[in-house]
């Protein structure tokens, strides 16, 4: 037995030490930055160590809209984008005639580079001295009037990259719902037809709990996913987003190190630091919610 265990860690050396090297030694790196004040990273040098940086990115107005940005980005994104996953995916495996066809389709926007997908949005909502965009000229049929989604008030340019975020995530959900529904045995709801169960009621009490380690996973790499989203809101807006008011967390990080205000490692780090913590704790609450919700075979 021993000799297995010595073997098993053998294989798993490798791994271990990619993961030291390129994601423990970089998060260690990153913490003390976040302590040095007055870092200068062509000398190397700081004056003092402390909690400043936190308290400069605290307090900057540009890092509590990116904040702001990023929370509504969750909030409205995850749910509603695995609430859509599950009811497409429940179509699809409802229907025999066409499925893979269906699900090849569905599959494309996540095959599909970012930020051509991002150029596309910009020109469907993106009003121009020809053109309104198409979404205005589908208001247009309604009697609405024509709105600047682009570079117009706060809430349409949230709308557009909301919209546009859940376009990009839902195809991976819909593949991993899709392979979940599937996996369901056929048996379970053959027993609840013979007893006349409602179909509300198969899906609540048999469908649901049968998947729900998948919603789970979904929800935990969802919330992950969209509290790293950057490169959505630059397909979009530009690499400016300070200007346009669209700035996220990690965008606002590397603006601190690469963009014009950039050159400033420690007060990155230290924002790096709290987009981990809020991370971690909303990936904790999720754990302790999945101890009651999530169904274990």
């Amino acid at each position: 037995m021993e000799k297995n265990q010595n073997k098993a860690w053998l294989y798993l050396l490798p791994a271990i030490l990619f993961l030291a090297v390129f994601m423990v030694y970089p998060l260690v790196d990153v913490f003390i930055y976040s302590f040095e004040e007055g870092y200068n990273s062509a000398s190397q040098t700081y004056f003092g160590v402390g909690t400043y940086n936190y308290s400069y990115v605290l307090h900057d107005p540009y890092f509590l809209q990116a904040i702001k940005n990023t929370l509504i980005l969750v909030l409205i994104t995850v749910p509603l984008s695995t609430g859509i996953a599950l009811l497409i995916s429940l179509g699809l495996s409802a229907i025999k005639p066409l499925r893979k066809l269906f699900q090849t389709v569905y599959f494309l926007p996540y095959v599909t580079n970012t930020l051509a997908v991002g150029m596309v949005f910009m020109i469907l909502f993106k009003k121009t001295p020809y053109t309104d965009g198409f979404a205005n000229l589908l208001l247009s049929f309604i009697g609405a009037g024509s709105i600047d989604f682009i570079d117009g008030p706060y809430w349409a340019k949230m709308l557009v990259l909301c919209i546009y975020t859940v376009w990009i995530v839902m195809p991976f959900k819909i593949l991993v719902l899709t392979s979940a529904l599937a996996s369901v045995k056929e048996d379970y709801y053959n027993a609840a037809r013979i007893d006349g169960t409602s179909k509300f009621r198969i899906f609540y009490k048999i469908t649901l709990p049968m998947i729900s380690p998948m919603l789970f996973y979904l929800v935990i790499t969802g919330f992950i996913g969209a509290f790293k989203a950057y490169s959505d809101a630059v397909a979009i807006f530009g690499t400016n987003l300070n200007a346009a008011e669209m700035n996220t967390i990690v965008g606002y990080i590397y603006d601190m190190l690469y963009g014009d205000s950039g050159g400033y490692p420690s007060y990155a780090s230290a924002a790096a630091i709290i987009l981990f913590v809020i991370v971690l704790t909303i990936t904790c609450i999720n754990l302790l919610i999945r101890k009651k919700y999530v169904f274990n075979k």
